[in-house]
């Protein structure tokens, strides 16, 4: 057995709707991008980008938005020697293992989805006599996709919210119904890795940050952009010289997310001291303003060279390609597509 056959293998999956931003740095990116440094750990990264059609049908913005993704996490210093980094759609094995899985997956398991299941209670609170209207078989059926996407890396940790752990339990009933109805070993069932320290920044109306909501600092905007959303942050209406409490308060918890221990601690007191909000928002532009210069400038730099990005997800997908091809053999083989002679 091999030194990287015997790592942990962890994949992560990168949503390719939407441009990134400072809720999504903090909450998913900057520790993925940690792990991905780690020499024990085998670490899988792909653009999800066939699940991306499932809600976006602007050919131009899932371009868009693949190129605006890779270029962020590349700039932000995801290892790509350590890593391996490719796109979804480039690895044909994925969809092919997807239909192999839908062959072995009960109809009832997707009709347990939650996203389906919402999308049939939308239609039925607005008195829609067809329960499944606008309800499309990539929405239906994208928990074997992910299924496909985990299982072809045999992975064996996916980092998920909360509310995607149904998704790997999914993942794991396929698979072990593979490996029953064929009768061997062919894929680890993973488990789903759920860090309920990660942290979830507010927006700038003080619910969670989040592009349904309207209310994100996008990751790489000018800097004369970044100042003038930090300043529409939402905040009360007390006073310079007044105490105010950093709990909940949105500035301060991306201030916390950005800075170390010892400049928190100086800004908690500084709360306490009754610092006016406008100074809190200098402050929080500056120190953000700082972090970024150098990323900012990268991704750029990255944005006007896609030649680049392109040859880095093409030698990930190599390399990706590498491992799932011969095991797809493998799986023609089991269930017998395999060649004749």
């Amino acid at each position: 057995m091999s030194a990287a056959s015997q790592k942990t293998r962890v994949l992560t999956g990168i949503t390719t709707t939407g441009t990134p931003h400072l809720g999504n740095y903090v909450g998913a990116i900057k520790p993925a991008i940690a792990a991905s440094q780690d020499p024990s750990v085998q670490s899988y990264y792909f653009l999800a980008d066939l699940h991306a059609l499932i809600k976006c049908q602007d050919p131009r913005r899932v371009q868009e938005s693949r190129l605006e993704i890779a270029a962020t996490w590349l700039a932000l210093g995801l290892d790509t020697d350590n890593a391996i980094f490719y796109r979804q759609s480039d690895i044909p094995e994925i969809p092919e293992l997807t239909w192999m899985l839908s062959c072995v997956c009960a109809k009832g398991l997707m009709n347990r989805a939650h996203a389906y299941k919402a999308a049939v209670a939308e239609n039925e609170v607005a008195g829609n006599q067809d329960p499944d209207k606008g309800i499309t078989m990539g929405l239906f059926g994208y928990p074997v996709l992910m299924a496909a996407d985990i299982l072809m890396f045999n992975a064996n940790k996916v980092p998920v919210g909360r509310d995607q752990i149904q998704h790997i339990e999914m993942a794991r009933d396929m698979g072990g119904r593979f490996n029953h109805l064929y009768r061997g070993e062919f894929f680890t069932l993973p488990e789903a890795v759920v860090d309920d320290d990660v942290a979830v920044l507010g927006g700038l109306d003080g619910r969670k940050m989040s592009k349904s909501y309207n209310n994100t600092i996008p990751l790489f905007v000018s800097e004369k952009k970044l100042l003038k959303l930090v300043r529409k942050i939402k905040t009360n209406s007390l006073e310079p010289g007044e105490p105010k409490d950093p709990e909940g308060c949105t500035l301060f918890q991306i201030y916390s997310a950005f800075s170390n221990r010892e400049e928190r601690e100086a800004m908690r007191g500084e709360y306490a001291n009754g610092i006016g909000w406008g100074e809190v928002k200098n402050r929080l532009f500056e120190l953000l303003n700082e972090q970024l210069r150098e990323p900012r400038e990268r991704y750029i730099a990255l944005m006007e060279d896609p030649g680049h990005i392109e040859s880095v997800l093409l030698k990930g997908a190599e390399r990706a390609r590498a491992e799932a091809a011969p095991f797809m053999d493998r799986l023609r083989e089991a269930v017998g597509l395999g060649r004749f002679a």
